[in-house]
């Protein structure tokens, strides 16, 4: 039996794809210009640390993130806003997110529709 696709953990690139990449990359994409840590990325990602850890190589080799500094021995990253990849990822993020959006509208208004036909013959 096929599951339903639960409609409230969509989210972006969440929306679409599923898994630890998922997550991190909708995360730093929703919460871009701000400056974290690994540990940061992976817990707001809501990922274990060694799941994140796998995924950082990937993460830097396709320019996704870029380091920003250190505060004490903690380096921070950012989302690399320059990269191609990541201005792909982004208009992808929004259109997903647009999708989405108007899934929603057409599912309220069909939902609309029904009840202003079920009052009419209540009416009746």
């Amino acid at each position: 039996m096929k599951e339903e696709y639960n409609k409230e953990e969509r989210s972006g690139i969440q929306g679409l794809f599923t898994g630890a990449m998922a997550k991190v990359l909708d995360f730093l994409l929703t919460f871009e210009g701000f400056d974290y840590s690994m540990e940061e990325i992976a817990r707001n990602s809501e990922i274990d640390y060694e799941t994140f850890y796998n995924l950082w190589e990937k993460l830097e080799y396709y320019d996704i993130v870029k380091k920003t500094g250190n505060t004490g021995k903690t380096t921070l990253f950012t989302l690399n806003t320059e990269s191609n990849i990541v201005k792909a990822l982004k208009n992808l993020q929004h259109e997903v997110i647009f999708y989405e959006a108007d899934k929603i509208i057409l599912e309220r208004a069909e939902e609309v529709i029904m009840c202003e036909g079920v009052r009419e013959k209540v009416k009746a």
